[in-house]
């Protein structure tokens, strides 16, 4: 517009000056002597002169074209609403001063949004990047509706509407304020998904000199509709039931689902499989879409030659036993890739490149035959060079101090490229429990020139350090326990005043502080230290630690006397102090993931007046036992394992005295018999974990415990014993005893009141991640659990156990643990106790808490 009518309306934009009438019917050229800018309060002058593409001692005609360019280009930086170039006088030799007369737009003072929540609103600021200043363009103001717009669509409103109002600022000269209104609607739902298949044609083969028909299918029965339905993972139908994934309807959703139908058909050989058309239909009155999908199925294909092209490194025949697919096998593209590519047990074909250094490596399948039913493929195969680590670099980590990371990390300068290692580097990363798992990265930087690579490794640290405050029930009163756990201390700066921010760390040191206490009945005390590297050198562990407690009835110690301290006659009380040293060690055999720890116990036991743990009230006892724990745990991260499993074997024992007694036993007295306990006690226990989907996994899990004797003349030993039953936060420890928790039952209601000899549990937790953020992890899960006590081992018998199922929830925040609230619901009566609920809630803090 600005092309066709600058010269018809040229009069408009160039007036005369004073001193030299301008004959605008005849253009004639003139020398611009100077220019000035008018009406432009926030832009500098010579900015907007140099937009207009104009130069003091150009040439212009005018009327003419550079004139109407150079408004133009001044439109173009959509910066103002009125646009004038007049001439302000005209000197002889026909020079020319302009001046540029400019109506700048208005400003944005502030915005609001109406019709939506303050949660809504917290989370589009950030996507419309609306500030203080913003120039109000047509521009911005339709980028901004469709944000919003885009915003509510997404969530599945697909009937937004945005408008935006605009008000004069009545305190700011030229501004604006912006009142964006949003008509979200309700969301669309999924009605009903339709299927309608072409029916497929028969396929003959030919074996020998005989063609036979192999092929002749009803279309309905390959993919029944249901299997079809769950292979759109984010497009479903509306039912009640649902909870973990809803039925609204997204339209970039339902694209990613329509290839995933496609590609269910292609897992079982159809590889011609293609949806011919699809319409969704949506009811206004219902707020609902309707889904038809029509499906050409084609035929079923096979897989038949296999030639692999351009490796030298490895031959054919061990390729295809890597590979996997035999000639004959149903033909399968998902299959194909993830043999080729990547798997989750890394025993695809790249895996043996890549382990191995060959970093560029590719292998790409073509298809070099069709012939009826059969495929033959060709794998072009490029293996490029061997890559040797340069360096190793680590980004991210704010707290923890560089060899901590480090000396986790697997892959080491001058090693070959090793994606294996890469893999179980981000998993020991992760153990740490420094770091937010699922924000951790890897980026192989390669130096083609000289062969190498560098592994840049990104972390996020988390919190991790933690407070324990919380209450339980046991023997009858509340118990109190404040807990301050330090899982990345620092011993080396303990002394140095700048390191304490609030405590020195850094060092993956963890120092560990707990307190429990009821009153006068019940106080304890815990202080533990662990060295995760000792001598900083290798991964050996060292740990010590010191615990104290007290039991009474309530009585006081002292009572006053004629104002003198008497010790009281009615009190009763059982003290223990302990102190125990351990040393670990990360094993290479059987394999890499296997650990070893040795732990030195000593305990004393001191009785006044006290007969609830032995059978004399008043004397000493000391408990000096040694254990052995040899782990494998491969899980991939401690909060919410997805995969690998952990087993764990622990043997406890303490010197068996009486063998080397020849005093007679039955002359004893039960001071002398328990002067030194005994015992030995061994310990069975499996965690594995099965990843359904992404954020759904299957948990599995059971244990074994058993307590024996030495001499059958002393009977078991009173120590160490099982309790099962309840949730486990309940009551407290003096003895050794294991307290494990099985839900839908009342607190030790499955153990005899002395404790039980031999255990049996198993659980099956089906676990779904609903926040995966380091802050607040959470995730929901459905149990089924069962297990029992025994005290002889004639009477063992691991399937004759008390069952319970349940639902149940799981917080982790650094600063208290992992925080549990479930429901159980009992299968099973308990003899003895018929007013037992059949269901009830269970309240559990720590990782393990209840566990065998």
């Amino acid at each position: 517009m600005f092309l066709l009518f600058s010269a018809a309306y040229s009069h408009a934009q160039v007036l005369v000056g004073q001193t030299q009438a301008i004959d605008l019917e005849k253009p004639a050229e003139y020398t611009i002597g100077g220019m000035t800018v008018s009406g432009s309060n926030n832009f500098d002058s010579e900015a907007v002169i140099l937009f207009t593409g104009l130069t003091v001692g150009d040439k212009v005609m005018i009327p003419g074209d550079r004139i109407a360019q150079a408004i133009k280009n001044l439109w173009k930086q959509q910066l103002f609403s009125d646009i004038k170039i007049r001439v302000a006088e005209v000197r002889p030799g026909n020079v020319v001063f302009l001046n540029i007369e400019l109506g700048e737009r208005a400003r944005l003072s502030k915005f609001k949004f109406t019709g939506v929540t303050k949660g809504e609103v917290d989370d589009i600021k950030p996507k419309i990047n609306l500030k203080l200043g913003t120039i109000l363009t047509e521009n911005v103001l339709q980028i901004t509706e469709n944000i919003v717009t885009k915003f509510y669509v997404d969530k599945g409103y697909m009937k937004t509407r945005v408008s935006i109002v605009q008000t004069p600022d009545t305190i700011l000269y030229n501004s604006i304020i912006l009142d964006i209104k949003v008509n979200k609607g309700k969301r669309v739902k999924i009605k009903n998904i339709q299927f309608e298949r072409i029916k497929g044609t028969s396929v003959a083969r030919v074996k020998g000199n005989k063609w036979y028909e192999i092929y002749k299918r009803d279309p309905n029965k390959e993919l029944t509709n249901g299997q079809l339905l769950r292979a759109m993972k984010d497009t479903k139908i509306k039912k009640r039931y649902r909870i973990f994934s809803t039925s609204k309807f997204l339209d970039k959703n339902y694209k990613k689902d329509k290839a995933k139908v496609i590609d269910k058909y292609n897992a079982r050989g159809y590889r011609n499989a293609k949806i011919v058309s699809d319409t969704v239909i949506y009811d206004s009155a219902a707020n609902t879409v309707s889904i038809k999908m029509k499906l050409d199925e084609g035929n079923k294909f096979f897989f038949r030659n296999i030639r692999w092209v351009g490796n030298t490194k490895y031959s054919a025949e061990l390729l295809n036993g890597m590979l996997g697919i035999k000639k004959g096998e149903i033909y399968n593209k998902e299959t194909l890739q993830e043999r080729l590519v990547i798997n989750a047990n890394s025993t695809d074909v790249s895996s043996l490149y890549l382990d191995d250094g060959y970093l560029s490596f590719q292998a790409v399948p073509v298809e070099v035959a069709v012939e009826n039913d059969s495929i033959d493929f060709e794998i072009r195969v490029f293996e490029g060079k061997q890559y040797r680590i340069n360096k190793v670099i680590l980004i991210g980590n704010s707290k923890t101090n560089d060899h901590v990371a480090m000396r986790e990390i697997w892959t080491r300068p001058g090693d070959l490229f090793s994606r294996s290692d890469i893999i179980r580097t981000q998993r020991e990363l992760s153990q740490l429990g420094y770091f937010d798992p699922e924000k951790m990265g890897v980026n192989p930087i390669q130096n083609p020139k000289n062969g190498t690579v560098d592994i840049e490794y990104t972390v996020e640290e988390k919190p991790s350090d933690q407070v324990e405050l919380s209450g339980g029930f046991g023997a009858g009163r509340v118990v109190g326990t404040l807990g301050l756990s330090f899982s990345n201390f620092s011993l080396r700066n303990f002394f140095k005043k700048d390191a304490w921010a609030p405590l020195p760390s850094g060092d993956g040191q963890r120092l560990s502080v707990r307190a429990q206490s009821n009153g006068t009945y019940f106080q304890s005390y815990n202080l533990s230290f662990t060295e995760p590297w000792l001598g900083g050198k290798k991964p050996n562990a060292f740990s010590v630690s010191f615990s104290h407690s007290v039991q009474t009835n309530g009585q006081r110690k002292y009572n006053k006397v004629d104002g003198e301290k008497v010790l009281n006659a009615d009190r009763q009380s059982l003290l223990i102090s302990g102190i125990s040293v351990g040393i670990g060690k990360k094993l290479q055999w059987p394999d890499d993931f296997f650990s070893i720890y040795h732990q030195l116990q000593y305990q004393y036991y001191q009785l006044n007046n006290f007969s609830n743990v032995f059978s004399f009230a008043n004397g000493y006892s000391n408990s000096i036992n040694y254990m052995l724990n040899i782990t494998r745990r491969s899980d991939d991260q401690p909060i919410f394992a997805r995969s690998g499993s952990i087993l764990s074997y622990t043997f406890k024992a303490t010197p068996p005295y009486s063998l080397f007694s020849k005093k007679d036993v039955s002359a004893m007295t039960d001071q002398q018999k328990y002067k030194f306990v005994e015992y030995y006690k061994m310990k069975f226990t499996s965690s594995f974990f099965t990843q359904i989907t992404k954020n759904l996994v299957l948990n599995t899990r059971a244990g074994f415990g058993f307590l024996g004797k030495y001499n059958s003349k002393y009977g078991p030993a009173p120590f160490e014993r099982y309790y099962l039953g309840g949730s486990a936060l309940t009551g407290f420890s003096l003895d050794g005893r294991e307290i494990i928790g099985l839900r839908g039952y009342d607190d030790y209601s499955l153990a005899p009141s002395t404790g039980g000899l031999i255990i049996s549990k198993y659980t099956a937790e089906l676990r779904y991640l609903l926040s995966p953020n380091p802050s607040a992890t959470i995730f929901v899960m459905g149990f089924l659990e069962a297990g029992n006590t025994w005290n002889q081992s004639r009477d063992y018998n691991p399937f004759v156990v008390k069952r319970s199922g349940g639902v149940g929830a799981r917080v982790f925040m650094p600063m208290f643990g992992l925080l549990g609230l479930d429901y159980g619901w009992r299968f099973d009566d308990v003899t003895g106790r018929p007013d037992m609920a059949k269901g009830q809630f269970h309240f559990t803090i720590g990782m393990n808490l209840g566990e065998l």
